[in-house]
């Protein structure tokens, strides 16, 4: 999706996945022309709630299926690595499932399967997740073992080890993926100093150093009630969750949480970053610092970057780079939003020769939606579109967890849905003119290429 946010609905953060290219960009073009402004407002009834423990609650009744869903948002991300031990927030996260006082690694695992449910744990910059997914008739045991890894876990000392040897061999690999190699390129060379310049599961150098002691050190630190928010969704009534799921939830027990300043210095010149690879594709990066989620022009940056380059065969970049010169299989930007600023990019791969064309071209047209006012019916079929696919995110147990999850954390309100609408057609072009000035940077830029620099002349 050229158009995918971050985090998830809100998660409007218009987050592009790189590996996907034509075939997502296909699928969401065809998605785009039937696309209707649909009813926003069909989600079932939410009901928020805070514990005595402080642990917020949201509760979502969907009887359609079986099944429910649960997911725990622990305000836990990578940015809150300590330095020297980045990755230490994805190893802890990992770490839940592999072991509690009371079950191994294989028995958590032998008990997810008789019970055909699927627990997960993962962590990105901001927070770490602790999802299951359960039949309705095994609730009851599906909710012990997740509170089991959620509040018992033991970290054994082997399982860390392994973990660690199997996440060095995932960084070992995207080495010789170029499009990773110009992402972290692009990050270390844009975050001079930030929390979130390092990627999520650390470094070749930070994760070899990563001890079972810091992981139940950040444990301790960061997994309590009242730095969390549960989502649950599904085939469960009120009463069901009063009477069997909160008496455990408030058990949890309640802990300080450190209180770490989030400071960044971003890049503000322009800056060149240049990887030679024996490899017949240039993988591009291009951009500059970006913008926090609760910044008041994430829509008119929503409806921007959609016509710019985040739309799919509509937008300029592709209109101009692939569809008129040819020079680019897939081609996008997204702005990339956090809790804190993140980045803006425009992403794309040719062939080494064209390379610097298709720079040029991508600046140029950075340039041109900073000079000019869109065309009307442009603004139009980014509205069209932002609002119609929108209930394209509440449509699983799953979406609709991540997503009640997402507006909780970035504070948007349960009347989100509600509001979204008029958000989106509030955007004009000179509000797309003014944010275009304001946030793309054409003139100071961080520019990084992964490429057979000989061959692009760029050596």
């Amino acid at each position: 999706m050229i158009l995918v946010f971050r985090f998830f609905i809100p998660h409007s953060a218009f987050r592009i996945p790189k590996s996907k290219s034509l075939f997502l960009i296909l699928t969401l073009s065809l998605m785009w022309m039937g696309f209707l402004e649909t009813n926003l407002y069909a989600m079932p009834p939410v009901q928020r709630m805070t514990l005595s423990n402080r642990l917020v609650l949201l509760a979502s009744g969907e009887h359609s299926l079986p099944f429910v869903t649960l997911q725990l948002l622990v305000d836990s991300g990578s940015r809150r690595d300590p330095s020297g031990e980045e990755g230490l927030a994805y190893l802890t996260a990992k770490g839940l499932l592999h072991g509690t006082s009371k079950r191994t690694i294989n028995q958590i695992n032998e008990e997810l399967d008789f019970l055909g449910a699927s627990l997960n744990s993962s962590s990105g910059r901001d927070y770490a997740m602790l999802s299951l997914r359960v039949l309705k008739k095994d609730l009851e045991k599906g909710f012990d073992l997740f509170i089991e890894v959620l509040t018992q876990p033991v970290f054994p000392e082997e399982e860390i080890r392994r973990e660690i040897e199997k996440t060095l061999a995932a960084i070992q690999s995207e080495e010789d993926l170029p499009e990773q190699v110009a992402e972290k390129a692009f990050l270390r060379a844009l975050f001079l100093n930030s929390p979130y310049g390092h990627p999520v599961e650390g470094t070749k150098e930070s994760v070899p150093k990563l001890k079972r002691d810091e992981v139940i050190r950040f444990y301790r630190s960061y997994y309590h009630p009242n730095n969390a928010i549960l989502t649950i969704v599904g085939d469960i009534t009120d009463d069901e969750i009063k009477s069997k799921l909160i008496p455990r939830l408030e058990k949890w027990s309640t802990g300080e949480i450190p209180k770490v300043p989030f400071v960044t210095t971003f890049e503000k010149e322009q800056k060149t970053v240049r990887i030679d690879r024996p490899i017949t594709q240039a993988n591009i990066i291009l951009g500059n610092a970006g913008i926090s989620r609760e910044n008041p022009d994430f829509y008119a940056l929503m409806v921007m970057n959609y016509i710019l380059g985040g739309g799919g065969f509509a937008s300029r970049l592709m209109e101009v780079i692939r569809n008129k010169r040819g020079l680019a299989y897939s081609v996008g930007s997204f702005f990339d939003p956090g809790k804190y600023p993140g980045s803006f990019q425009i992403i794309l791969q040719t062939k080494n020769q064209s390379a610097r064309e298709a720079i040029s071209l991508s600046l140029q047209q950075m340039e041109r939606i900073q000079k000019e006012f869109v065309l009307e019916k442009e603004l139009e079929a980014a509205k069209k579109y932002l609002i119609g696919s929108f209930p394209m995110r509440l449509d699983t147990q799953g979406k609709l967890a991540n997503f009640l999850s997402q507006v909780e954390y970035y504070g948007l309100g349960l009347d989100y849905p509600e509001k979204y609408p008029s958000l989106i057609r509030s955007v004009t072009r000179e509000d797309i003119l003014r944010v275009a000035k304001k946030y793309l940077h054409p003139d100071k830029y961080v520019l990084v290429i992964v490429a057979n620099l000989k061959e692009a002349g760029l050596e």
